[in-house]
């Protein structure tokens, strides 16, 4: 049996890491400045995470939520104490798809509706109803096709307030779009469709799956609007790499018991890499980390010759070249051993490391640019 091809791969077998650095099976050497779409959060194989994982799988790896695992209810608690959110209710889940999933279904409960507003060049998943809120037709089969979905231009109040009415279940917005190239929603317009959400009792759901735990330098990039969404969706770097995801649920929304399920959401051992993934956010000041590289970052690319655009907030930034980056990727990698990643703007690099990374590693990624564009 041969393997489904999900991706076109970088042709590197990577056996090792640790930190910001991997190893392939000949034993050089690359910096991983992408962290496998934003997922690796504190860094490869931290001590404190493998400790956490290797100790509970020691005692129990595996039940289904037909009983008590207590490490939910401590995930919950610890997330809710440095997000902000202490009284949110959490749903575990494993993807940042089923979370999305998840919470349409949570809107539409509640209000009974079932209109979705999404933007432009957003990306939600890939599971039925998430993939009718992503504006690409390539990953929309005729099985999820819908006429439920209106995409709506990034930022733009008027559009927006045209296409509200009171038929919408819900409204769904990246914290940052990633996919996209790292646009950001305006202060402004994220302040705009809360308010008019909740006078037209419409569901504001902020996809944080990649914007989120810490990495623009905030625990959510919401947070810089200081807006308060109905329901909060998150995954990536919520496991640093072990699957697992959530739906934070506002008060006033109140599912009812078995209205939701899941088989391995919230499992031992994801909530003991959860666990251990805010232990370390907490105790190594990480989203301080995020917020102070980043700025750096950003600022000395602008130094580097023949960048059009830069964009992003925290460790979430996006580098736009004036003509397709793949050439300058293939040599990030193959010459400096750097991984970077891409978007759905083929011009555009994206620069998405462990909230841990150092200002020497970021440095090498600028040298190697230098060399690259100059």
């Amino acid at each position: 049996m041969q393997l489904f091809d999900v991706y076109s791969v970088s042709p590197v077998e990577i056996v090792k890491a640790l930190g910001s650095k991997l190893w392939d099976k000949n034993g050089k050497e690359y910096l991983d400045l992408y962290g496998g779409h934003a997922v690796i959060c504190i860094g490869h194989t931290h001590p404190h995470y493998v400790e956490a994982l290797t100790n509970q799988l020691q005692k129990i790896g595996f039940y289904s939520n037909s009983i008590i695992i207590a490490q939910q209810k401590e995930l919950a608690q610890k997330l809710g104490a440095l997000s902000g959110y202490t009284n949110y209710q959490l749903f575990l889940c494993n993807s940042g798809a089923e979370a999305n999933e998840n919470a349409f279904k949570l809107a539409s409960f509640y209000n009974g509706r079932k209109k979705i507003i999404a933007f432009e060049k957003a990306f939600h998943g890939r599971t039925s109803l998430a993939v009718t809120s992503t504006d690409n037709p390539a990953i929309i089969a005729p099985v999820n096709e819908n006429n439920n979905t209106t995409f709506l231009p990034l930022n733009d109040i008027n559009a927006f307030d045209a296409a509200l009415n009171d038929e919408v279940s819900c409204v769904i917005i990246e914290g940052i779009q990633g996919v996209a190239g790292i646009q950001i929603p305006e202060t402004e317009f994220l302040q705009h469709i809360a308010q008019k959400c909740k006078e037209h009792n419409v569901v504001l759901i902020l996809d944080e799956v990649q914007s989120g735990y810490g990495r623009t330098g905030k625990f959510f990039a919401h947070q810089y609007a200081g807006i308060q969404p109905d329901i909060i969706t998150v995954a990536k770097g919520m496991g640093n790499g072990f699957p697992i995801a959530g739906v934070l649920i506002a008060p006033h929304i109140q599912p009812k018991k078995e209205m939701l399920g899941t088989t391995f959401g919230g499992n031992y051992l994801a909530c003991a890499a959860g666990i251990a993934v805010l232990d370390v956010i907490e105790n190594e000041n990480l989203i301080d980390n995020a917020q102070k590289l980043g700025t750096y970052l950003i600022e000395q690319l602008q130094s580097v010759p023949n960048i059009k655009e830069i964009r992003g907030k925290g460790l979430m930034i996006a580098i736009e070249l004036h003509e397709p980056c793949a050439p300058v990727r293939k040599r990030l990698l193959e010459e400096f051993g750097i991984f970077t990643g891409t978007a759905s703007n083929k011009n555009t690099l994206r620069i998405l490391p462990s909230l841990a990374v150092t200002q020497e590693e970021l440095d090498a990624l600028l040298n190697a640019l230098k060399t690259i564009l100059k």
